[in-house]
């Protein structure tokens, strides 16, 4: 008996020590929260819900009823005013739609991306995943080094030599939905959208022809449980502790492993080629090729290609598709709208098949369709920056340490900036219209402005402008036109159409 005493005492004494630092660290962190968030309590913001969790545990309820954060955080910027608070552990995030600081902070390259996001982003559940690419990149240095070498494949000149392409891989859709009107079969639109958006990029940006409207792909699939596990990786912290997210979590790293072994292949492919001396195209594998150094190339540096390989490969195509089927669903929904832009494309592309690059231009009507599409539906909602040094926003001090918010999603839906925000009007864009001033920014703003935004607008334009030419589409009764949101903003419906031949008026 003595003995099983001496060890239970021993064992009760180890558990002493044990608990003693653990209390100690435990009460250093809530005094750390309490520090921290004392430096914001005079900001004004929605009340806390836990200690530990602040405003965080409200936003997961949320998500898990299914409710878009976006609305929340609009709700939240109409009650407490264009700057306010979020508190989540010792994070603090600011949310600002106060114009000018949107301005200031934006076009600054003093204001950093912020670390909470970086490191979200750098790698999903320990798999490595946009790591250090042009989107994450938080060193100003690095970034603009990197926008340098990716600057040829966006610029005009060679944009304008793209159109073929745009034309031939839409033409491949305009053929699916022939069979679709033929046949008198409903169909999701964002599902043929998404097939030719991931087309055109891995055609024109790498090179490779994946024909996804008639053959089969796990590309689709990866990249939407990667920006599906993306976003749970930012918003919900504890996720990853839970032994019943095992399963998604698996999926998702599989996931990042098959883009980037998939990345891998294809630069390994492009490089060979460079050696051989064969001729290659200027487009975005090849600048990617060029933003390390071959003679000094790490294993370090082959991931930071592949950074910016999952970066083009996904933002290049999810954004777009997603934007086109808003700009359908909406469409659809305005008959009044739809006629206009049907007479436009009419007056300018007529019944030709080959779009030109002049023809873009004089397309202006859509363009402001599909600028009105993306207030409403930004389909990328918003950025974020650290809070380099302290500020005052609309007489608010704001302490350095925290986390800028921005979102155009909130500010595209605010009365203040759009009388009548949820009215599809594309005549706010209207060349004559005054001009939004830093509330609308759907592509971001600044020196970290989206570096494809011409490519994409471009694409959107070819797409919708061959599809009203040729054909009639409506809305299926009974579809919801509710937003999903995976990272980017989605029509969750995937807006089914029926699709009809057009018959023009003589």
């Amino acid at each position: 008996m003595a003995f099983f005493s001496m060890v239970l005492n021993w064992a009760a004494y180890g558990l002493l020590l044990l608990l003693i630092p653990l209390s100690v660290a435990f009460l250093g962190f809530c005094l750390y929260i309490k520090y921290i968030r004392m430096k914001f309590d005079h900001i004004p913001g929605p009340p806390e819900k836990s200690f530990f969790l602040g405003n965080a545990r409200e936003l997961q309820v949320a998500m898990k009823e299914g409710e878009l954060l976006h609305d929340l955080f609009l709700k939240w910027s109409l009650k407490y005013g264009p700057v306010y608070k979020i508190y989540s552990l010792h994070f603090v995030l600011v949310c600002v739609t106060c114009p000018e600081a949107t301005k200031e902070v934006l076009m600054s390259p003093k204001y950093t991306k912020d670390s909470m996001m970086h490191s979200r982003l750098f790698s999903l559940f320990g798999i490595r995943f946009l790591g250090d690419g042009l989107v994450t990149a938080r060193d100003h240095e690095k970034w603009y080094k990197q926008r340098r070498i990716m600057d040829p494949a966006f610029s005009s000149l060679y944009l304008r030599g793209l159109m073929g392409t745009f034309n031939e891989r839409v033409e491949k859709l305009m053929d699916k939905l022939t069979e679709l009107a033929d046949s008198k079969t409903d169909t999701s639109m964002l599902s043929l959208v998404n097939c030719v958006t991931l087309d055109v990029i891995c055609k024109v940006a790498f090179g490779v022809d994946l024909d996804l409207l008639n053959q089969s792909s796990p590309f689709p699939r990866a990249i939407e449980t990667c920006l599906k596990g993306m976003v749970i990786n930012i918003r919900d912290i504890f996720y990853a502790y839970n032994p019943m997210n095992r399963p998604f979590i698996n999926e998702v790293r599989e996931a990042c492993r098959l883009l980037r072994r998939t990345g891998a292949e294809w630069i390994n492919n492009r490089k060979a080629a460079i050696q051989n001396g064969d001729e290659v195209p200027k487009d975005i594998l090849t600048q990617i090729i060029k933003t390390v150094d071959k003679e000094t190339m790490t294993p370090e540096d082959e991931e930071f290609m592949l950074d910016n390989f999952l970066t083009f490969f996904i933002a290049g195509q999810e954004t777009t598709a997603n934007q086109l089927a808003f700009c359908i669903m909406e469409l659809g929904r305005h008959p009044d709208i739809l006629e206009k832009a049907k007479k436009e494309v009419d007056e300018v592309i007529g019944m030709k098949q080959e779009i030109s690059y002049e023809d873009l231009s004089q397309l202006v009507y859509l363009s402001q369709v599909l600028k009105e599409t993306l207030r409403i539906y930004p389909t990328a909602s918003g950025t974020s920056r650290d809070v380099v040094e302290d500020i005052v926003i609309n007489g608010i001090r704001v302490p350095k340490g925290g986390i800028f918010i921005f979102s155009t999603y909130v500010t595209g839906r605010m009365e203040e900036f759009f009388p009548d925000p949820m009215k599809f009007d594309p005549d706010r864009f209207h060349p004559d219209a005054p001009k939004p001033y830093y509330c609308y920014y759907p592509f971001s703003l600044g020196p970290r402005s989206c570096l494809g935004q011409n490519f994409a607008q471009m694409e959107a334009k070819v797409v919708m402008a061959k599809l009203l030419q040729r054909f009639d589409f409506s809305l299926v009764p009974g579809q919801t036109f509710d937003i999903l949101d995976t990272g980017t903003l989605r029509p969750k419906s995937g807006v089914i159409c029926s699709v009809r031949h057009r018959n023009h008026k003589k």
